[in-house]
């Protein structure tokens, strides 16, 4: 070997060491750091989905049809249904038993049996769907309807519009997901062609579960906490006055009665009033919607409490006092919603409220109390009554049978 090829031999291999661990180098770098990123990534919180309460159903079957004690869901849509002239007690027997079997399978998020787009069936939501009887189908069978099942007496409030009142057949069908509403009301109103036609719908809404601390008293579209005193399922004082017998015919045992009223609230008047004016006339404040004599919502009220000046501080006049009474059994289960139609001319509103609410006797419950609020009570400038409508709720069924079968 020459001396050249020597000195070639060494800057060969030289370069070779040099280049082996450059590579050896950024492959330990290399390593370095993908061992670096997994341990960045181990160490990030993991992503976690957000809460979906779609899936959540409400038991259909029961003693007592749900959507009553139900906590109240974000949706409603109330349709009631005039009979078809030739529908018998057969042919209602008949209807109750579709509907029926499609109510169970729709609040459990299965699709009904014709259903066409069972996708829209998979989200429950909490669904629950309420049958409630007017008089004209109780009278087409040969069971005796409840006294109270009539027209509410006329009060001088009322400005009724036919478009909103009666009904023979009431369907409640409300959920968290308006979706699901408008879904299971299509595949029950398909059930229903054969032996009824529409007579009024009527969609209301309250804030979806999420937005509000569970059990938060509903606000109207007054700006009002509405329905602060009000029966608490469970208790003793809702088994009597919402499910109790009174004199009630038997097959209504186990089920109640429900007053539906629409009323249209005036909010481009309601606007011109100041805030003192407004709670002067509720009685309790807004922001809370506390009495006017205490602090929290759920203070009891102090009537006999006067100003500086000797005036009461809750006006006689005052909604909060005219709907009291020294009647214990005068007391009512409200579950209202709000509605919102599109306004027309020059008004910015045409809103109010779908006051429901349940008892077990209408006449000796509901009535008293909406007679006094008919002969004083300040709201009343604000608010109208355009429909009204009374109905048989009856009880629950079991897997085996169906809504009104104690009837039929």
């Amino acid at each position: 070997m020459t001396a050249d090829q020597h000195d070639a031999d060494r800057r060969l291999s030289r370069r070779h060491l040099l280049l082996g661990g450059a590579a050896a180098g950024i492959g330990a770098a290399a390593s370095v750091g993908i061992a670096a990123a997994v341990t960045a990534k181990a160490e990030q919180p993991a992503t976690t989905e957000p809460a979906l309460t779609g899936s959540e159903s409400i038991d259909f079957h029961g003693p007592h049809q749900a959507g009553i004690e139900t906590p109240p869901q974000a949706q409603v849509t109330f349709v009631a249904l005039d009979l078809l002239d030739s529908v018998d007690a057969a042919g209602l027997r008949r209807m109750m038993q579709i509907l029926t079997g499609d109510a169970a399978r729709l609040t459990q998020g299965r699709s009904a049996l014709a259903d066409s787009e069972p996708e829209l069936a998979m989200v429950p939501a909490r669904l629950t769907v309420t049958f409630g009887f007017g008089p004209g189908l109780v009278a087409r069978t040969t069971g005796t309807a409840p006294s109270w099942l009539r027209p509410l007496p006329a009060f001088t409030i009322d400005r009724l519009e036919e478009a909103w009142n009666g009904g023979d057949l009431l369907l409640q069908i409300a959920a968290d997901d308006p979706v699901t509403v408008a879904h299971a009301t299509r595949m029950l109103l398909k059930d229903t062609r054969s032996f009824a036609s529409v007579r009024w719908t009527q969609s209301g809404f309250r804030r979806p579960p999420g937005s509000e601390k569970p059990g938060t008293t509903m606000r109207n579209l007054f700006g009002q906490v509405d329905g602060t005193v009000n029966l608490v399922p469970g208790t003793d004082d809702f088994e009597n006055l919402v499910w109790g017998k009174a004199a009630n015919p038997g097959w209504l045992l186990g089920g109640t009665g429900l007053v539906l009223r629409r009323i249209e609230m005036n909010l481009d008047t309601w606007d011109e009033l100041d805030r003192g004016g407004r709670e002067s006339s509720l009685g309790r404040t807004l922001a809370v919607g506390a009495p006017l004599t205490g602090v929290n919502e759920t203070d009891e009220p102090d009537f006999d409490a006067t100003t500086t000046l000797g005036f009461p501080v809750i006006p006689e006049y005052s909604h909060i006092r005219r709907a009291r009474s020294d009647d214990p059994n005068q007391r009512i289960f409200r579950r209202g919603y709000n509605y919102d139609g599109a306004p027309a001319g020059t008004a910015i509103s045409n809103s109010g409220l779908l006051f429901a609410c349940f008892q077990t006797d209408v006449d000796a419950q509901f009535v008293p109390i909406q007679k006094r609020l008919d002969e004083l009570d300040l709201l009343n400038q604000w608010t109208t009554p355009i429909g009204s409508a009374v109905f048989a709720i009856p009880p629950g069924c079991g897997p085996d049978g169906y809504i009104g079968d104690t009837l039929f």
